[in-house]
């Protein structure tokens, strides 16, 4: 290994991750070329080359850029908009509301939705990102300032997007897609940092949304287009790789160089996916609740790589099911989140709850300013629709009080709340060791599955 990796669990997350290979895919990544920082948070589970909670960063003349260490759903992502009505008030719409937001935001497999771009509208959205959504309507400028780089990766460049790419994306944005992909009704259940939920306009009671999606077939499509390409590259290079599925070149080959522009511009599809949403999301909440007003707290990436600086040497940080988690006073947070850290929101699953915290006060030292993205899988898929036979999961979270739609009973059985770990435990290990801190919990009212 060319740096010592660190994961961050607890003696039975150890052991799952042991278990699923989990660990062994630490170990590999840890031997790729310029390899300086190699660590995975307690959501840590088996993934395709680089495990999903996991944080690369490449540095020096072997940097490297590998496609696996960001994953197939390019800046998937989650959003959290807080609302001025409590629980009390809206707990009797959520049937209706749960009807609602199904009809407004289409959800499921390779599901297309009323937005059509045509090539010179798409080509222009994968350039601007979010902002392209504000300029079509969809929220206001504002917004921007409450999104991870304002929504835009600017070294985006849309002539590295196969057609293929653009023609799976034309039709998605807006959409939710499947698998784990949610939209969500809940509220603030418990409040543990009073001071920062104060400044972020969050109280106990208080209705919020959480969104999570990414770059659907567009962002798909462009790391399987880039995977195969590495592969290549990886003989042309000489590379000694442990994992194929790992394929990298160096930071100065062109191979990486179109693949960070055309992953730039997968990012920037799912920021404006994530705006559109939203926008449509927020007219169903109004729809059925009346004049609600709405906060965008915060939109951030959890599948990406960023150029960032780390004890004065520039690094390629590679977040794959890993969200930023940047403390108070980093450069490139601003407004109120300079003083506080970032927001890191943190789903849970959809019986259970979810965190609201803020980038640590060790962060920066201990993961590079990173964090978990979520409770992370327990059960595979399949695993899940094996234990889930001959359940009704829509009826037994009813009886919880949450409301669930999806696209089929299959998607409730693979995202059933036993098939992921106890987010509680995930949180409650990074807020230990302050890497990012707890703020608020979520408890849920309502979701749309994809």
């Amino acid at each position: 290994m060319n740096c010592s990796p660190v994961v961050f669990t607890d003696a039975e997350g150890f052991k799952t991750a042991k278990a699923d290979g989990s660990l062994r895919q630490v170990r590999n990544t840890a031997m790729l070329p310029g390899a300086v920082s190699v660590s995975a948070m307690p959501d840590i589970h088996h993934g395709y080359g680089m495990p999903i909670g996991g944080v690369l960063a490449t540095g020096g003349s072997d940097a490297c850029i590998s496609p696996g260490a960001v994953g197939y759903d390019i800046n998937c992502g989650v959003r959290y908009y807080s609302f001025n009505i409590s629980k009390e008030d809206a707990q009797s719409f959520m049937p209706d509301l749960v009807k609602s937001l199904y009809r407004a935001v289409p959800s499921g497999v390779g599901k297309g939705g009323d937005i059509h771009l045509n090539a010179k509208e798409i080509h222009k959205l994968l350039s601007m990102g979010a902002k392209w959504s504000v300029q079509a309507g969809y929220g206001t400028e504002a917004d921007l300032e409450s999104v991870e780089s304002a929504g835009r990766l600017d070294f985006a460049d849309s002539s590295k997007v196969s057609e293929l790419a653009l023609k799976r994306g034309a039709d998605q944005l807006g959409t939710l897609g499947s698998g784990n992909h949610f939209v969500e009704i809940g509220y603030i259940d418990e409040v543990y940092d009073e001071p920062t939920a104060e400044l972020w306009g969050l109280k106990k009671g208080q209705l919020g949304m959480m969104i999570h999606t990414g770059s659907r077939g567009l962002g798909h499509q462009v790391c399987t287009d880039y995977s195969r390409s590495f592969k290549k590259a990886v003989k042309k290079y000489n590379i000694d790789i442990p994992d194929i599925q790992l394929a990298c070149a160096p930071v100065s080959a062109q191979e990486s160089k179109d693949y960070l522009g055309a992953m730039g511009c997968a990012a920037n599809f799912a920021w404006a996916n994530r705006q559109v949403i939203g926008s449509l999301a927020l007219q169903a909440v109004s729809d059925s609740l009346g004049g609600v007003q709405s906060n965008l707290l915060y939109d951030l990436a959890h599948n990406i790589l960023k150029f960032e600086e780390h004890n004065g040497m520039k690094l390629a940080v590679h977040r794959k099911g890993a969200t930023r988690a940047f403390s108070a006073g980093h450069i490139e947070l601003s407004g109120v989140y300079k003083k506080t850290g970032q927001p890191v929101i943190v789903p849970g699953d959809m019986g259970r709850c979810s965190f609201i915290m803020k980038g640590g006060e060790k962060s920066m030292e201990l993961s590079l300013g990173s964090a978990c993205h979520g409770a992370g899988r327990k059960l595979s898929r399949k695993e899940a629709v094996r234990n889930a036979r001959g359940r009704n999961i829509a009826a037994e979270l009813s009886a919880q009080g949450v409301h669930v739609m999806a696209a089929d009973k299959m998607s409730l059985f693979e995202e059933m709340p036993e098939a992921y770990k106890d987010v509680q435990v995930v949180a409650d290990i990074v807020s230990g060791l302050k890497i990012s801190e707890k703020v608020v919990k979520l408890k849920p009212l309502c979701v749309i599955k994809g």
